[in-house]
């Protein structure tokens, strides 16, 4: 029996020999090499996970809650198909982003599709009609030439950004392991066309390889720079969360420290002038990787009055913007009303409507929405 320390050692020694590294995640030849592109983790200040779990549903306080109006579309900008996933203002238009605009066809011969525009006086005046008057968004065509073919796994756009007529977009793909790119381009002040220059394509790093989770946010700041933020913040699947900056030719300058924030977060508005935004906080029973039941904003604020633990989640959140990170302001969540039958909404669009409230957009899950929601 005296060999067994030797006979153990050499069993250790061949489980160590038959452990292979990972494989290295495919790069887009169209893009830039992965070292060019990795997170500076220095930089990131790590913030981890509460150890005290979320109270039974009992034990939470109830908040109340803010109801959605619904604006009603029509057209085609109206169909389940316009998948919005993100919009913006460009001066008093708003533009509403399909994930996939070449589903739809624009007026424009040489167009590879479009997305949609509403001006805002057609919206406050639908908001003060009685009943809520029905708007139909008008095509502006999209040239992107030959985008798609240049992304590997190519899975539509994701957000949407103005910084005067320059607009930054990003883009999922999947093949493999999950990736995210982001690139620039023009909108013609009359609406007439909006341009994506192809030769800008820069593929942003993912802290994670979560299955459809990319950077789903983006937000100009006021020396011109644009900030990304990644779609997924919670403490097990990202437990560094950091916003990264990008200069107006696209080169990565920083990544700083972005709070915890569990389940998604899928779009911000614009700064106001202390540095205040509104991003959309928002869980998805279906999306099992995310569940938990350590949710530091409800454990400190509570829950809205129509949500119970474990099912869907809408709420807004504002934070605050400095060079040197990303806070959450301290202030309750603002819940929204759910709807009565509790299917959840995924909203993927946020914009501020002046001091009035909030306009929210839907992907195509339960269906497409426009909304409103009143200021606090």
């Amino acid at each position: 029996m005296k060999p067994l320390p030797s006979l153990l050692l050499l069993i250790a020694l061949l489980l160590t020999g038959c452990r292979t590294a990972p494989a290295a995640a495919p790069v887009s030849p169209t893009v830039a090499a992965p070292e060019t592109l990795s997170l500076p983790a220095a930089t990131v200040t790590r913030v981890p996970p509460t150890e005290t779990p979320l109270p039974a549903a009992t034990a939470l306080p109830r908040l109340s809650e803010t109801p959605v109006t619904l604006l009603p579309l029509d057209g085609p900008a109206a169909e389940r198909k316009a998948e919005y996933s993100g919009m913006a203002w460009y001066g008093d238009n708003l533009i509403l982003l399909p994930q996939y605009p070449n589903r739809f066809a624009a007026e424009t011969e040489d167009a590879d599709g479009a997305v949609f525009v509403l001006a805002k006086g057609e919206i406050l005046a639908a908001l003060d009609a009685s009943p809520v008057g029905t708007l139909t968004p008008r095509p502006v065509p999209l040239v992107w030439d030959d985008l798609p073919p240049k992304v590997l796994g190519f899975e539509g756009f994701e957000a949407i950004a103005f910084d005067g007529e320059t607009v930054y977009l990003t883009i999922e793909a999947s093949g493999g392991r999950m990736k995210g790119y982001l690139v620039r381009g023009t909108l013609e002040p009359d609406l007439s066309l909006l341009r994506v220059d192809v030769s800008t394509l820069t593929q942003i790093p993912l802290p994670a390889n979560v299955p459809n989770k990319s950077d789903e946010a983006l937000l100009v700041l006021p020396d011109g720079n644009v900030a990304s933020f990644y779609e997924v913040n919670g403490a097990q699947l990202n437990p560094d969360p950091a916003a990264l900056v990008f200069s107006p030719a696209l080169e990565m300058l920083a990544s700083v420290p972005f709070p915890r924030l569990e389940y998604r977060f899928t779009d911000v508005t614009p700064l106001d002038g202390k540095g205040v935004f509104w991003g959309i906080n928002y869980f998805y029973p279906g999306d099992v990787e995310q569940r938990t039941d350590d949710d530091p904003l409800a454990a400190r604020y509570g829950l809205g009055e129509s949500h119970v633990p474990g099912g869907p989640v809408e709420r807004l959140v504002a934070l605050h913007w400095a060079d040197d990170g990303v806070t959450l302001l301290d202030e309750a969540p603002r819940y929204l009303q759910l709807r009565s039958d509790g299917e959840a909404r995924n909203w993927e669009g946020i914009v501020r409507l002046d001091d009035r409230g909030f306009l929210l957009a839907t992907d195509k899950y339960p269906e497409t929405l426009l909304g409103f929601v009143s200021a606090p």
